[in-house]
């Protein structure tokens, strides 16, 4: 009898394990195919939108009404989005795809940027007209290698979760088609952004290329013993001996420092430019314990320490506080006019007011001595272009980056609408709205000078 009720009770489990089995399997499949599904609409969605993608470049070279070129652009922006989207959503994280979504990028800021400028006043060069028709055959050779990839891959029932896995496997045969397909368009785009598209056109004028630290890097080079005792006092320490150092290598946009500092207590990095010893960046990661001091205490010592780094100009723009530490920005203020572009940040401990993080890349990248024209419009003049619901509390004069990377003067407004703050900047020159710009989470900073 007890052997019956053994019997019954395994042939029961084993039965359970079998059903377990099934529902496991099953559920697998089901998670396979929504998968696969997936990639199928990323893929061919794709495809789609390089041929509209393809046939908008080609209607803007066949244009001859500015009036129309501005929404085209704006479609032609929203497909690069669309196409972009798409990239994200295929299995491609171990197969380098990144110079597409470059030329994609590329092609989505030269559209935006065409699209919010007004073409009346500064309408498409030669060398922009240009630069649409490479972008118009090279969005045609795309175009034209997935379509081949989409029609082998439905011709052969090949599935998207066979790329993943040969991807995850590194067993990348030559006769997986999708596979050598997106290779192709990689290599093809590759070559062409490489060697035909002018990034100076389409990424405007804020790439890393054009700013060498040139203006502020006048002094001597420093040497090692010189950058350790540097780091030795950013980094507050007496144990010098345990402060490690390093130098850029050939081909850096600047030659640089780097130094770290490891102890029970904290540790700590920095990377400072080789001439002049001047601190680009500083992270001195350690507990912050209770709070002692006020934010507005913090945003002294931050300034002071600004001061004794020698930034000259400096006035607090604004500043906030998380976890015991308050984070502090400063703006280079030349003749009583913010330049955004010449910024720093701060990291400032509330338990003992020490300086635990900076970055001064902006500043050193950017900042030189400006002409700064005369206003062609008053401030009153300028509150007339801003939205009359907004409640103006403060005002300023200063110096921003538009759209196109350009610095311009502006007339500066801090105002309320409903419980929410606004930034609004108002072109000083012709009154064009260049920004608006919602604060939150932020106590800004209502005094021009500490």
């Amino acid at each position: 009898m007890i052997r019956w009720i053994l019997v019954v009770l395994l042939a029961l489990g084993i039965a359970g394990t079998a059903f377990w089995g099934y529902k496991e399997h099953q559920e697998k499949n089901e998670i396979l195919m929504q998968a696969e599904n997936t990639y199928q609409r990323a893929f061919h969605e794709l495809s789609y939108h390089m041929d509209m993608l393809h046939d908008e470049i080609g209607t803007v070279l066949a244009m001859n009404s500015d009036k129309r070129l501005s929404p085209q652009m704006v479609e032609i922006w929203r497909l690069t989005s669309e196409a972009s989207s798409n990239v994200g959503q295929l299995p491609l994280g171990l197969l380098p795809f990144n110079k597409t979504e470059e030329l994609l990028s590329n092609i989505g800021d030269f559209s935006y940027k065409t699209a919010v400028r007004n073409l009346d006043d500064k309408p498409l060069t030669d060398e922009e007209m240009q630069t649409l028709e490479k972008l118009y055959t090279q969005s045609g050779d795309i175009k034209d290698e997935l379509r081949r990839v989409q029609n082998i891959a439905m011709n052969n029932n090949l599935r998207w979760m066979d790329v993943q896995l040969a991807i995850a496997d590194g067993d990348e045969q030559t006769d997986n088609s999708i596979i050598d397909g997106l290779k192709t368009v990689e290599k093809s785009v590759e070559g062409f952004s490489t060697t035909n598209v002018d990034n100076s056109v389409i990424g405007g004028n804020s790439s890393l290329k054009d700013h060498q630290y040139e203006l502020i890097l006048t002094s001597d080079n420093v040497t090692e013993n010189e950058a350790l005792r540097i780091s030795q006092k950013l980094f507050n320490t007496k144990e010098n001996d345990k402060i490690t150092i390093s130098e850029s290598g050939e081909g850096a946009n600047i030659p640089l420092y780097s130094t770290s500092f490891q102890s029970d207590r904290m540790n700590a990095y920095m990377d400072m430019t080789k001439q002049g010893g001047h601190p680009i960046t500083l992270l001195i990661d350690r507990p912050v314990n209770d709070k002692k001091i006020s934010l507005n205490e913090g945003s002294k010592k931050a300034k002071a320490y600004v001061d004794d780094l020698e930034f000259q100009s400096m006035e607090l723009f604004q500043s906030t506080e998380y976890g015991n530490i308050g984070a502090y920005s400063f703006l280079y203020n030349q003749d009583g006019v913010r330049v955004f572009s010449d910024a720093i940040e701060l990291k400032v401990a509330l338990d003992n007011g020490e300086i635990i993080g900076l970055t001064a890349k902006n500043y050193l990248m950017n900042h030189k001595k400006r002409e700064i024209e005369t206003p062609a419009i008053s401030e009153e003049e300028a509150r007339e272009f801003v939205n009359p619901n907004v409640n103006i509390q403060e005002h300023f004069l200063a110096i921003i980056d538009n759209d196109f990377g350009e610095e311009v003067l502006v007339h500066e407004f801090l105002g309320v609408l409903g419980n929410d703050t606004y930034r609004i900047f108002i072109n000083a020159m012709d009154g064009v709205e260049e920004k608006v710009e919602k604060l939150g989470g932020t106590e800004v900073n209502y005094q021009s000078t500490l």
